[in-house]
């Protein structure tokens, strides 16, 4: 998910692991297996899995029922982060992912169709069907389904579809995903704003070359290259719609009218959130979601520590408490995991997030290879794993693909990672000396969290091992993928965590090491520009059998490890969350990468 997709935010965050995560739609999760044997049988199932494309009869409402479920009651969330975006065109990370499945909806969505949120297709969501396409990919048509309407109670017409995707090109949407943009615009970079420069908003439109609607129901995209994936990209919460009627620009990021079967009755940044029922939302119309909830009571700055000991208590409104995002912290991990009573209050996963130290190829001190390959080699990884609450929680990784996506290679690890988690000053030293560098400073921005804390203290001693002088920076966490995202941000070193939005690498080697990429809000976080990396993207990007682009896709995860040293893999992510004894509905699904809130109940 990006982001995490991206951003691991997003797929992307209150994090998926832990480290801010930005994703999209990503892939990844066990219900219950975090053993090594489970971890890789999970791994081949991702690998393997494809997602079929649902026609109308899969695509028509209601949800299939929850077993045991009913409604009525109110749900505590304790999470961890405040949402920094609400506005479907700025959300990338895995916090704002997971609450915009209740409250937002788009022309696609992933249907689960297993009780464990394990198997899915996607299927028309505001859409009569995942889209139709005779050309290969090229030209895709959406026909929107009849009595959709707004939380006002204004129907969803196709002018609010071409508002949503023509709002995507103006300056202030930065931190949304872009593909849909980049395949209007016919180009892999940032240019793909001088299509539309200012969005809609002073009349200008896209041409019905590129998107049609010919009438009230009917939405046409054109592409100039076969675009076989799209129905999986429009299933991303950053192509959710947004109203043309009710759109308020910049201000929409924090009150957006809403189509899914909740609206927010109130927001309190940095505080609290109230969803409440949206009774202009029609079960019949949506085949993903439920609204057995009558109220959803979201409470903001609570730690994996503080959601966790409040979920153990069970006492009170703890045993209708749960967090979306928030997973059982380091401390208490195993003790869970041990508790054969715990085993129906928690659900476990396998993730799509890489994490990753990004250098920051802007600053000049770090153009010097050397530096970097100093920086690399002496890193320790070990910190990083602890923090999250050790093997359970992290696995060493080698390189930027998850074992989640295809084309990972277990055996790739260039500096000796796996063997050495701790790091190597020694090799370090060497190399920052050959630099002429030593003692030079390094400012490491970290996450302003307990864990962010902990782990930038630790690789901080390492580095300062190898000869380094490092100054940490705190960054608050509900900015911080906002902050690094900045091409002049000031810091030289800096964390972040990406998932894939859908299961190809496609989805996390060109957002994250695409030069022309580079832009503030973009995920090009180390700001890689390099023009065989440019090249092969590219080159990669046009392979239409899976089996040899993932192939591909994988030796340029290795070239911007090995050979241009900007981007240094921490962990794979797993993850455990639990929920209060009276949540019902309780399961880990893979695509959203943490508890699916649309199967939740109050027992």
């Amino acid at each position: 998910m990006g982001k995490g997709g991206r951003h691991a935010y997003a797929a992307v965050s209150l994090l998926a692991a832990g480290a801010l995560a930005l994703t999209g739609c990503s892939e990844g999760g066990s219900q219950n297996g975090t053993g090594d044997e489970q971890d890789q049988q999970h791994a081949e199932r991702q690998q393997g899995a494809s997602i079929a494309f649902g026609d109308a009869e899969a695509s028509t409402g209601p949800a299939p029922a929850v077993p045991g479920a009913k409604p009525g009651g109110m749900v505590t969330v304790l999470q961890r982060d405040s949402y920094a975006h609400l506005d479907p065109g700025q959300i990338y990370v895995s916090d704002e992912n997971s609450v915009s499945q209740l409250i937002h909806r788009g022309l696609t969505g992933y249907k689960a169709t297993s009780d464990d949120g394990q198997k899915h297709e996607v299927v028309g969501d505001l859409a009569t069907d995942s889209g139709t396409t005779t050309d290969g990919g090229k030209t895709w048509t959406y026909t929107l389904k009849d009595g959709v309407e707004w939380a006002d109670g204004t129907p969803i017409t196709s002018a609010d579809v071409r508002h949503t995707f023509e709002r995507l090109f103006a300056p202030f949407i930065t931190q949304g995903p872009t593909y849909i943009q980049q395949w209007l615009a016919d180009t892999p970079g940032t240019d793909y704003r001088e299509l539309l420069e200012d969005g809609p908003y002073d009349g200008e439109h896209l041409p019905d070359s590129i998107l049609e609607t010919p009438d009230e129901k009917t939405v046409v995209f054109k592409f100039k290259k076969p675009k076989p994936d799209l129905p999986y990209a429009l299933a991303m919460a950053g192509y959710s719609l947004v109203s043309e009627q009710k759109d308020t620009q910049e201000k929409y990021d924090k009150a957006p009218m809403t189509a899914g079967p909740y609206k927010i009755q109130e927001f309190k940044s940095g505080k609290s959130m109230t969803l409440v029922k949206n009774g202009n939302w029609d079960a019949d119309t949506d085949p993903i979601r439920h609204q057995y909830v009558n109220q959803f009571n979201v409470v903001f700055n609570k730690q994996y520590e503080d959601s966790t000991k409040s979920i153990l208590d069970d006492s009170g409104e703890n045993a209708t408490s749960i967090s979306f995002n928030n997973q059982v912290d380091a401390g208490n991990l195993s003790k869970v995991l041990a508790d054969a009573q715990l085993k129906s209050r928690t659900v476990s996963g396998y993730m799509p997030y890489v994490g990753q130290v990004n250098i920051n190829l802007s600053q000049p001190e770090m153009k010097d290879k050397k530096v970097r390959e100093a920086i690399a080699h002496a890193l320790p990884i070990t910190p990083f794993v602890r923090a999250y609450g050790g093997a359970q929680a992290m696995e060493v990784a080698g390189g930027l693909i998850s074992p989640t996506v295809s084309g990972y290679n277990p055996d790739f690890d260039p500096f000796g990672k796996k063997k050495k988690p701790a790091g190597d000053p020694e090799k370090g030293k060497e190399l920052l000396t050959e630099a002429g560098k030593e003692g030079m400073k390094l400012t490491f921005g970290y996450i302003n969290t307990p864990e962010g804390q902990q782990y930038s203290t630790a690789m901080a001693a390492g580095l300062e091992k190898a000869g380094f002088d490092v100054q940490r920076q705190e960054i608050p966490a509900e900015t911080f993928y906002d902050q690094v995202s900045k091409v002049d941000n000031n810091f030289d070193i800096y964390h972040t965590a990406w998932g894939a939005d859908w299961p190809s690498a496609s989805t996390v080697i060109p957002p994250l090491y695409d030069g022309r990429q580079i832009q503030d809000g973009a995920s090009n976080y180390s700001h890689i520009n390099d023009p065989k990396v440019n090249a092969d993207i590219d080159r990669v990007s046009a392979i239409t059998d899976p089996a040899k682009a993932a192939e591909e896709w994988n030796k340029i995860n290795e070239y911007v490890v090995k050979d241009v040293v900007s981007n240094i893999p921490t962990a794979y992510y797993k993850q455990t969350q639990i929920a209060g004894s009276q949540i019902g509905g309780l399961v880990y699904d893979d695509i959203i990468g943490g508890v699916d809130p649309r199967r939740l109940f109050v027992k």
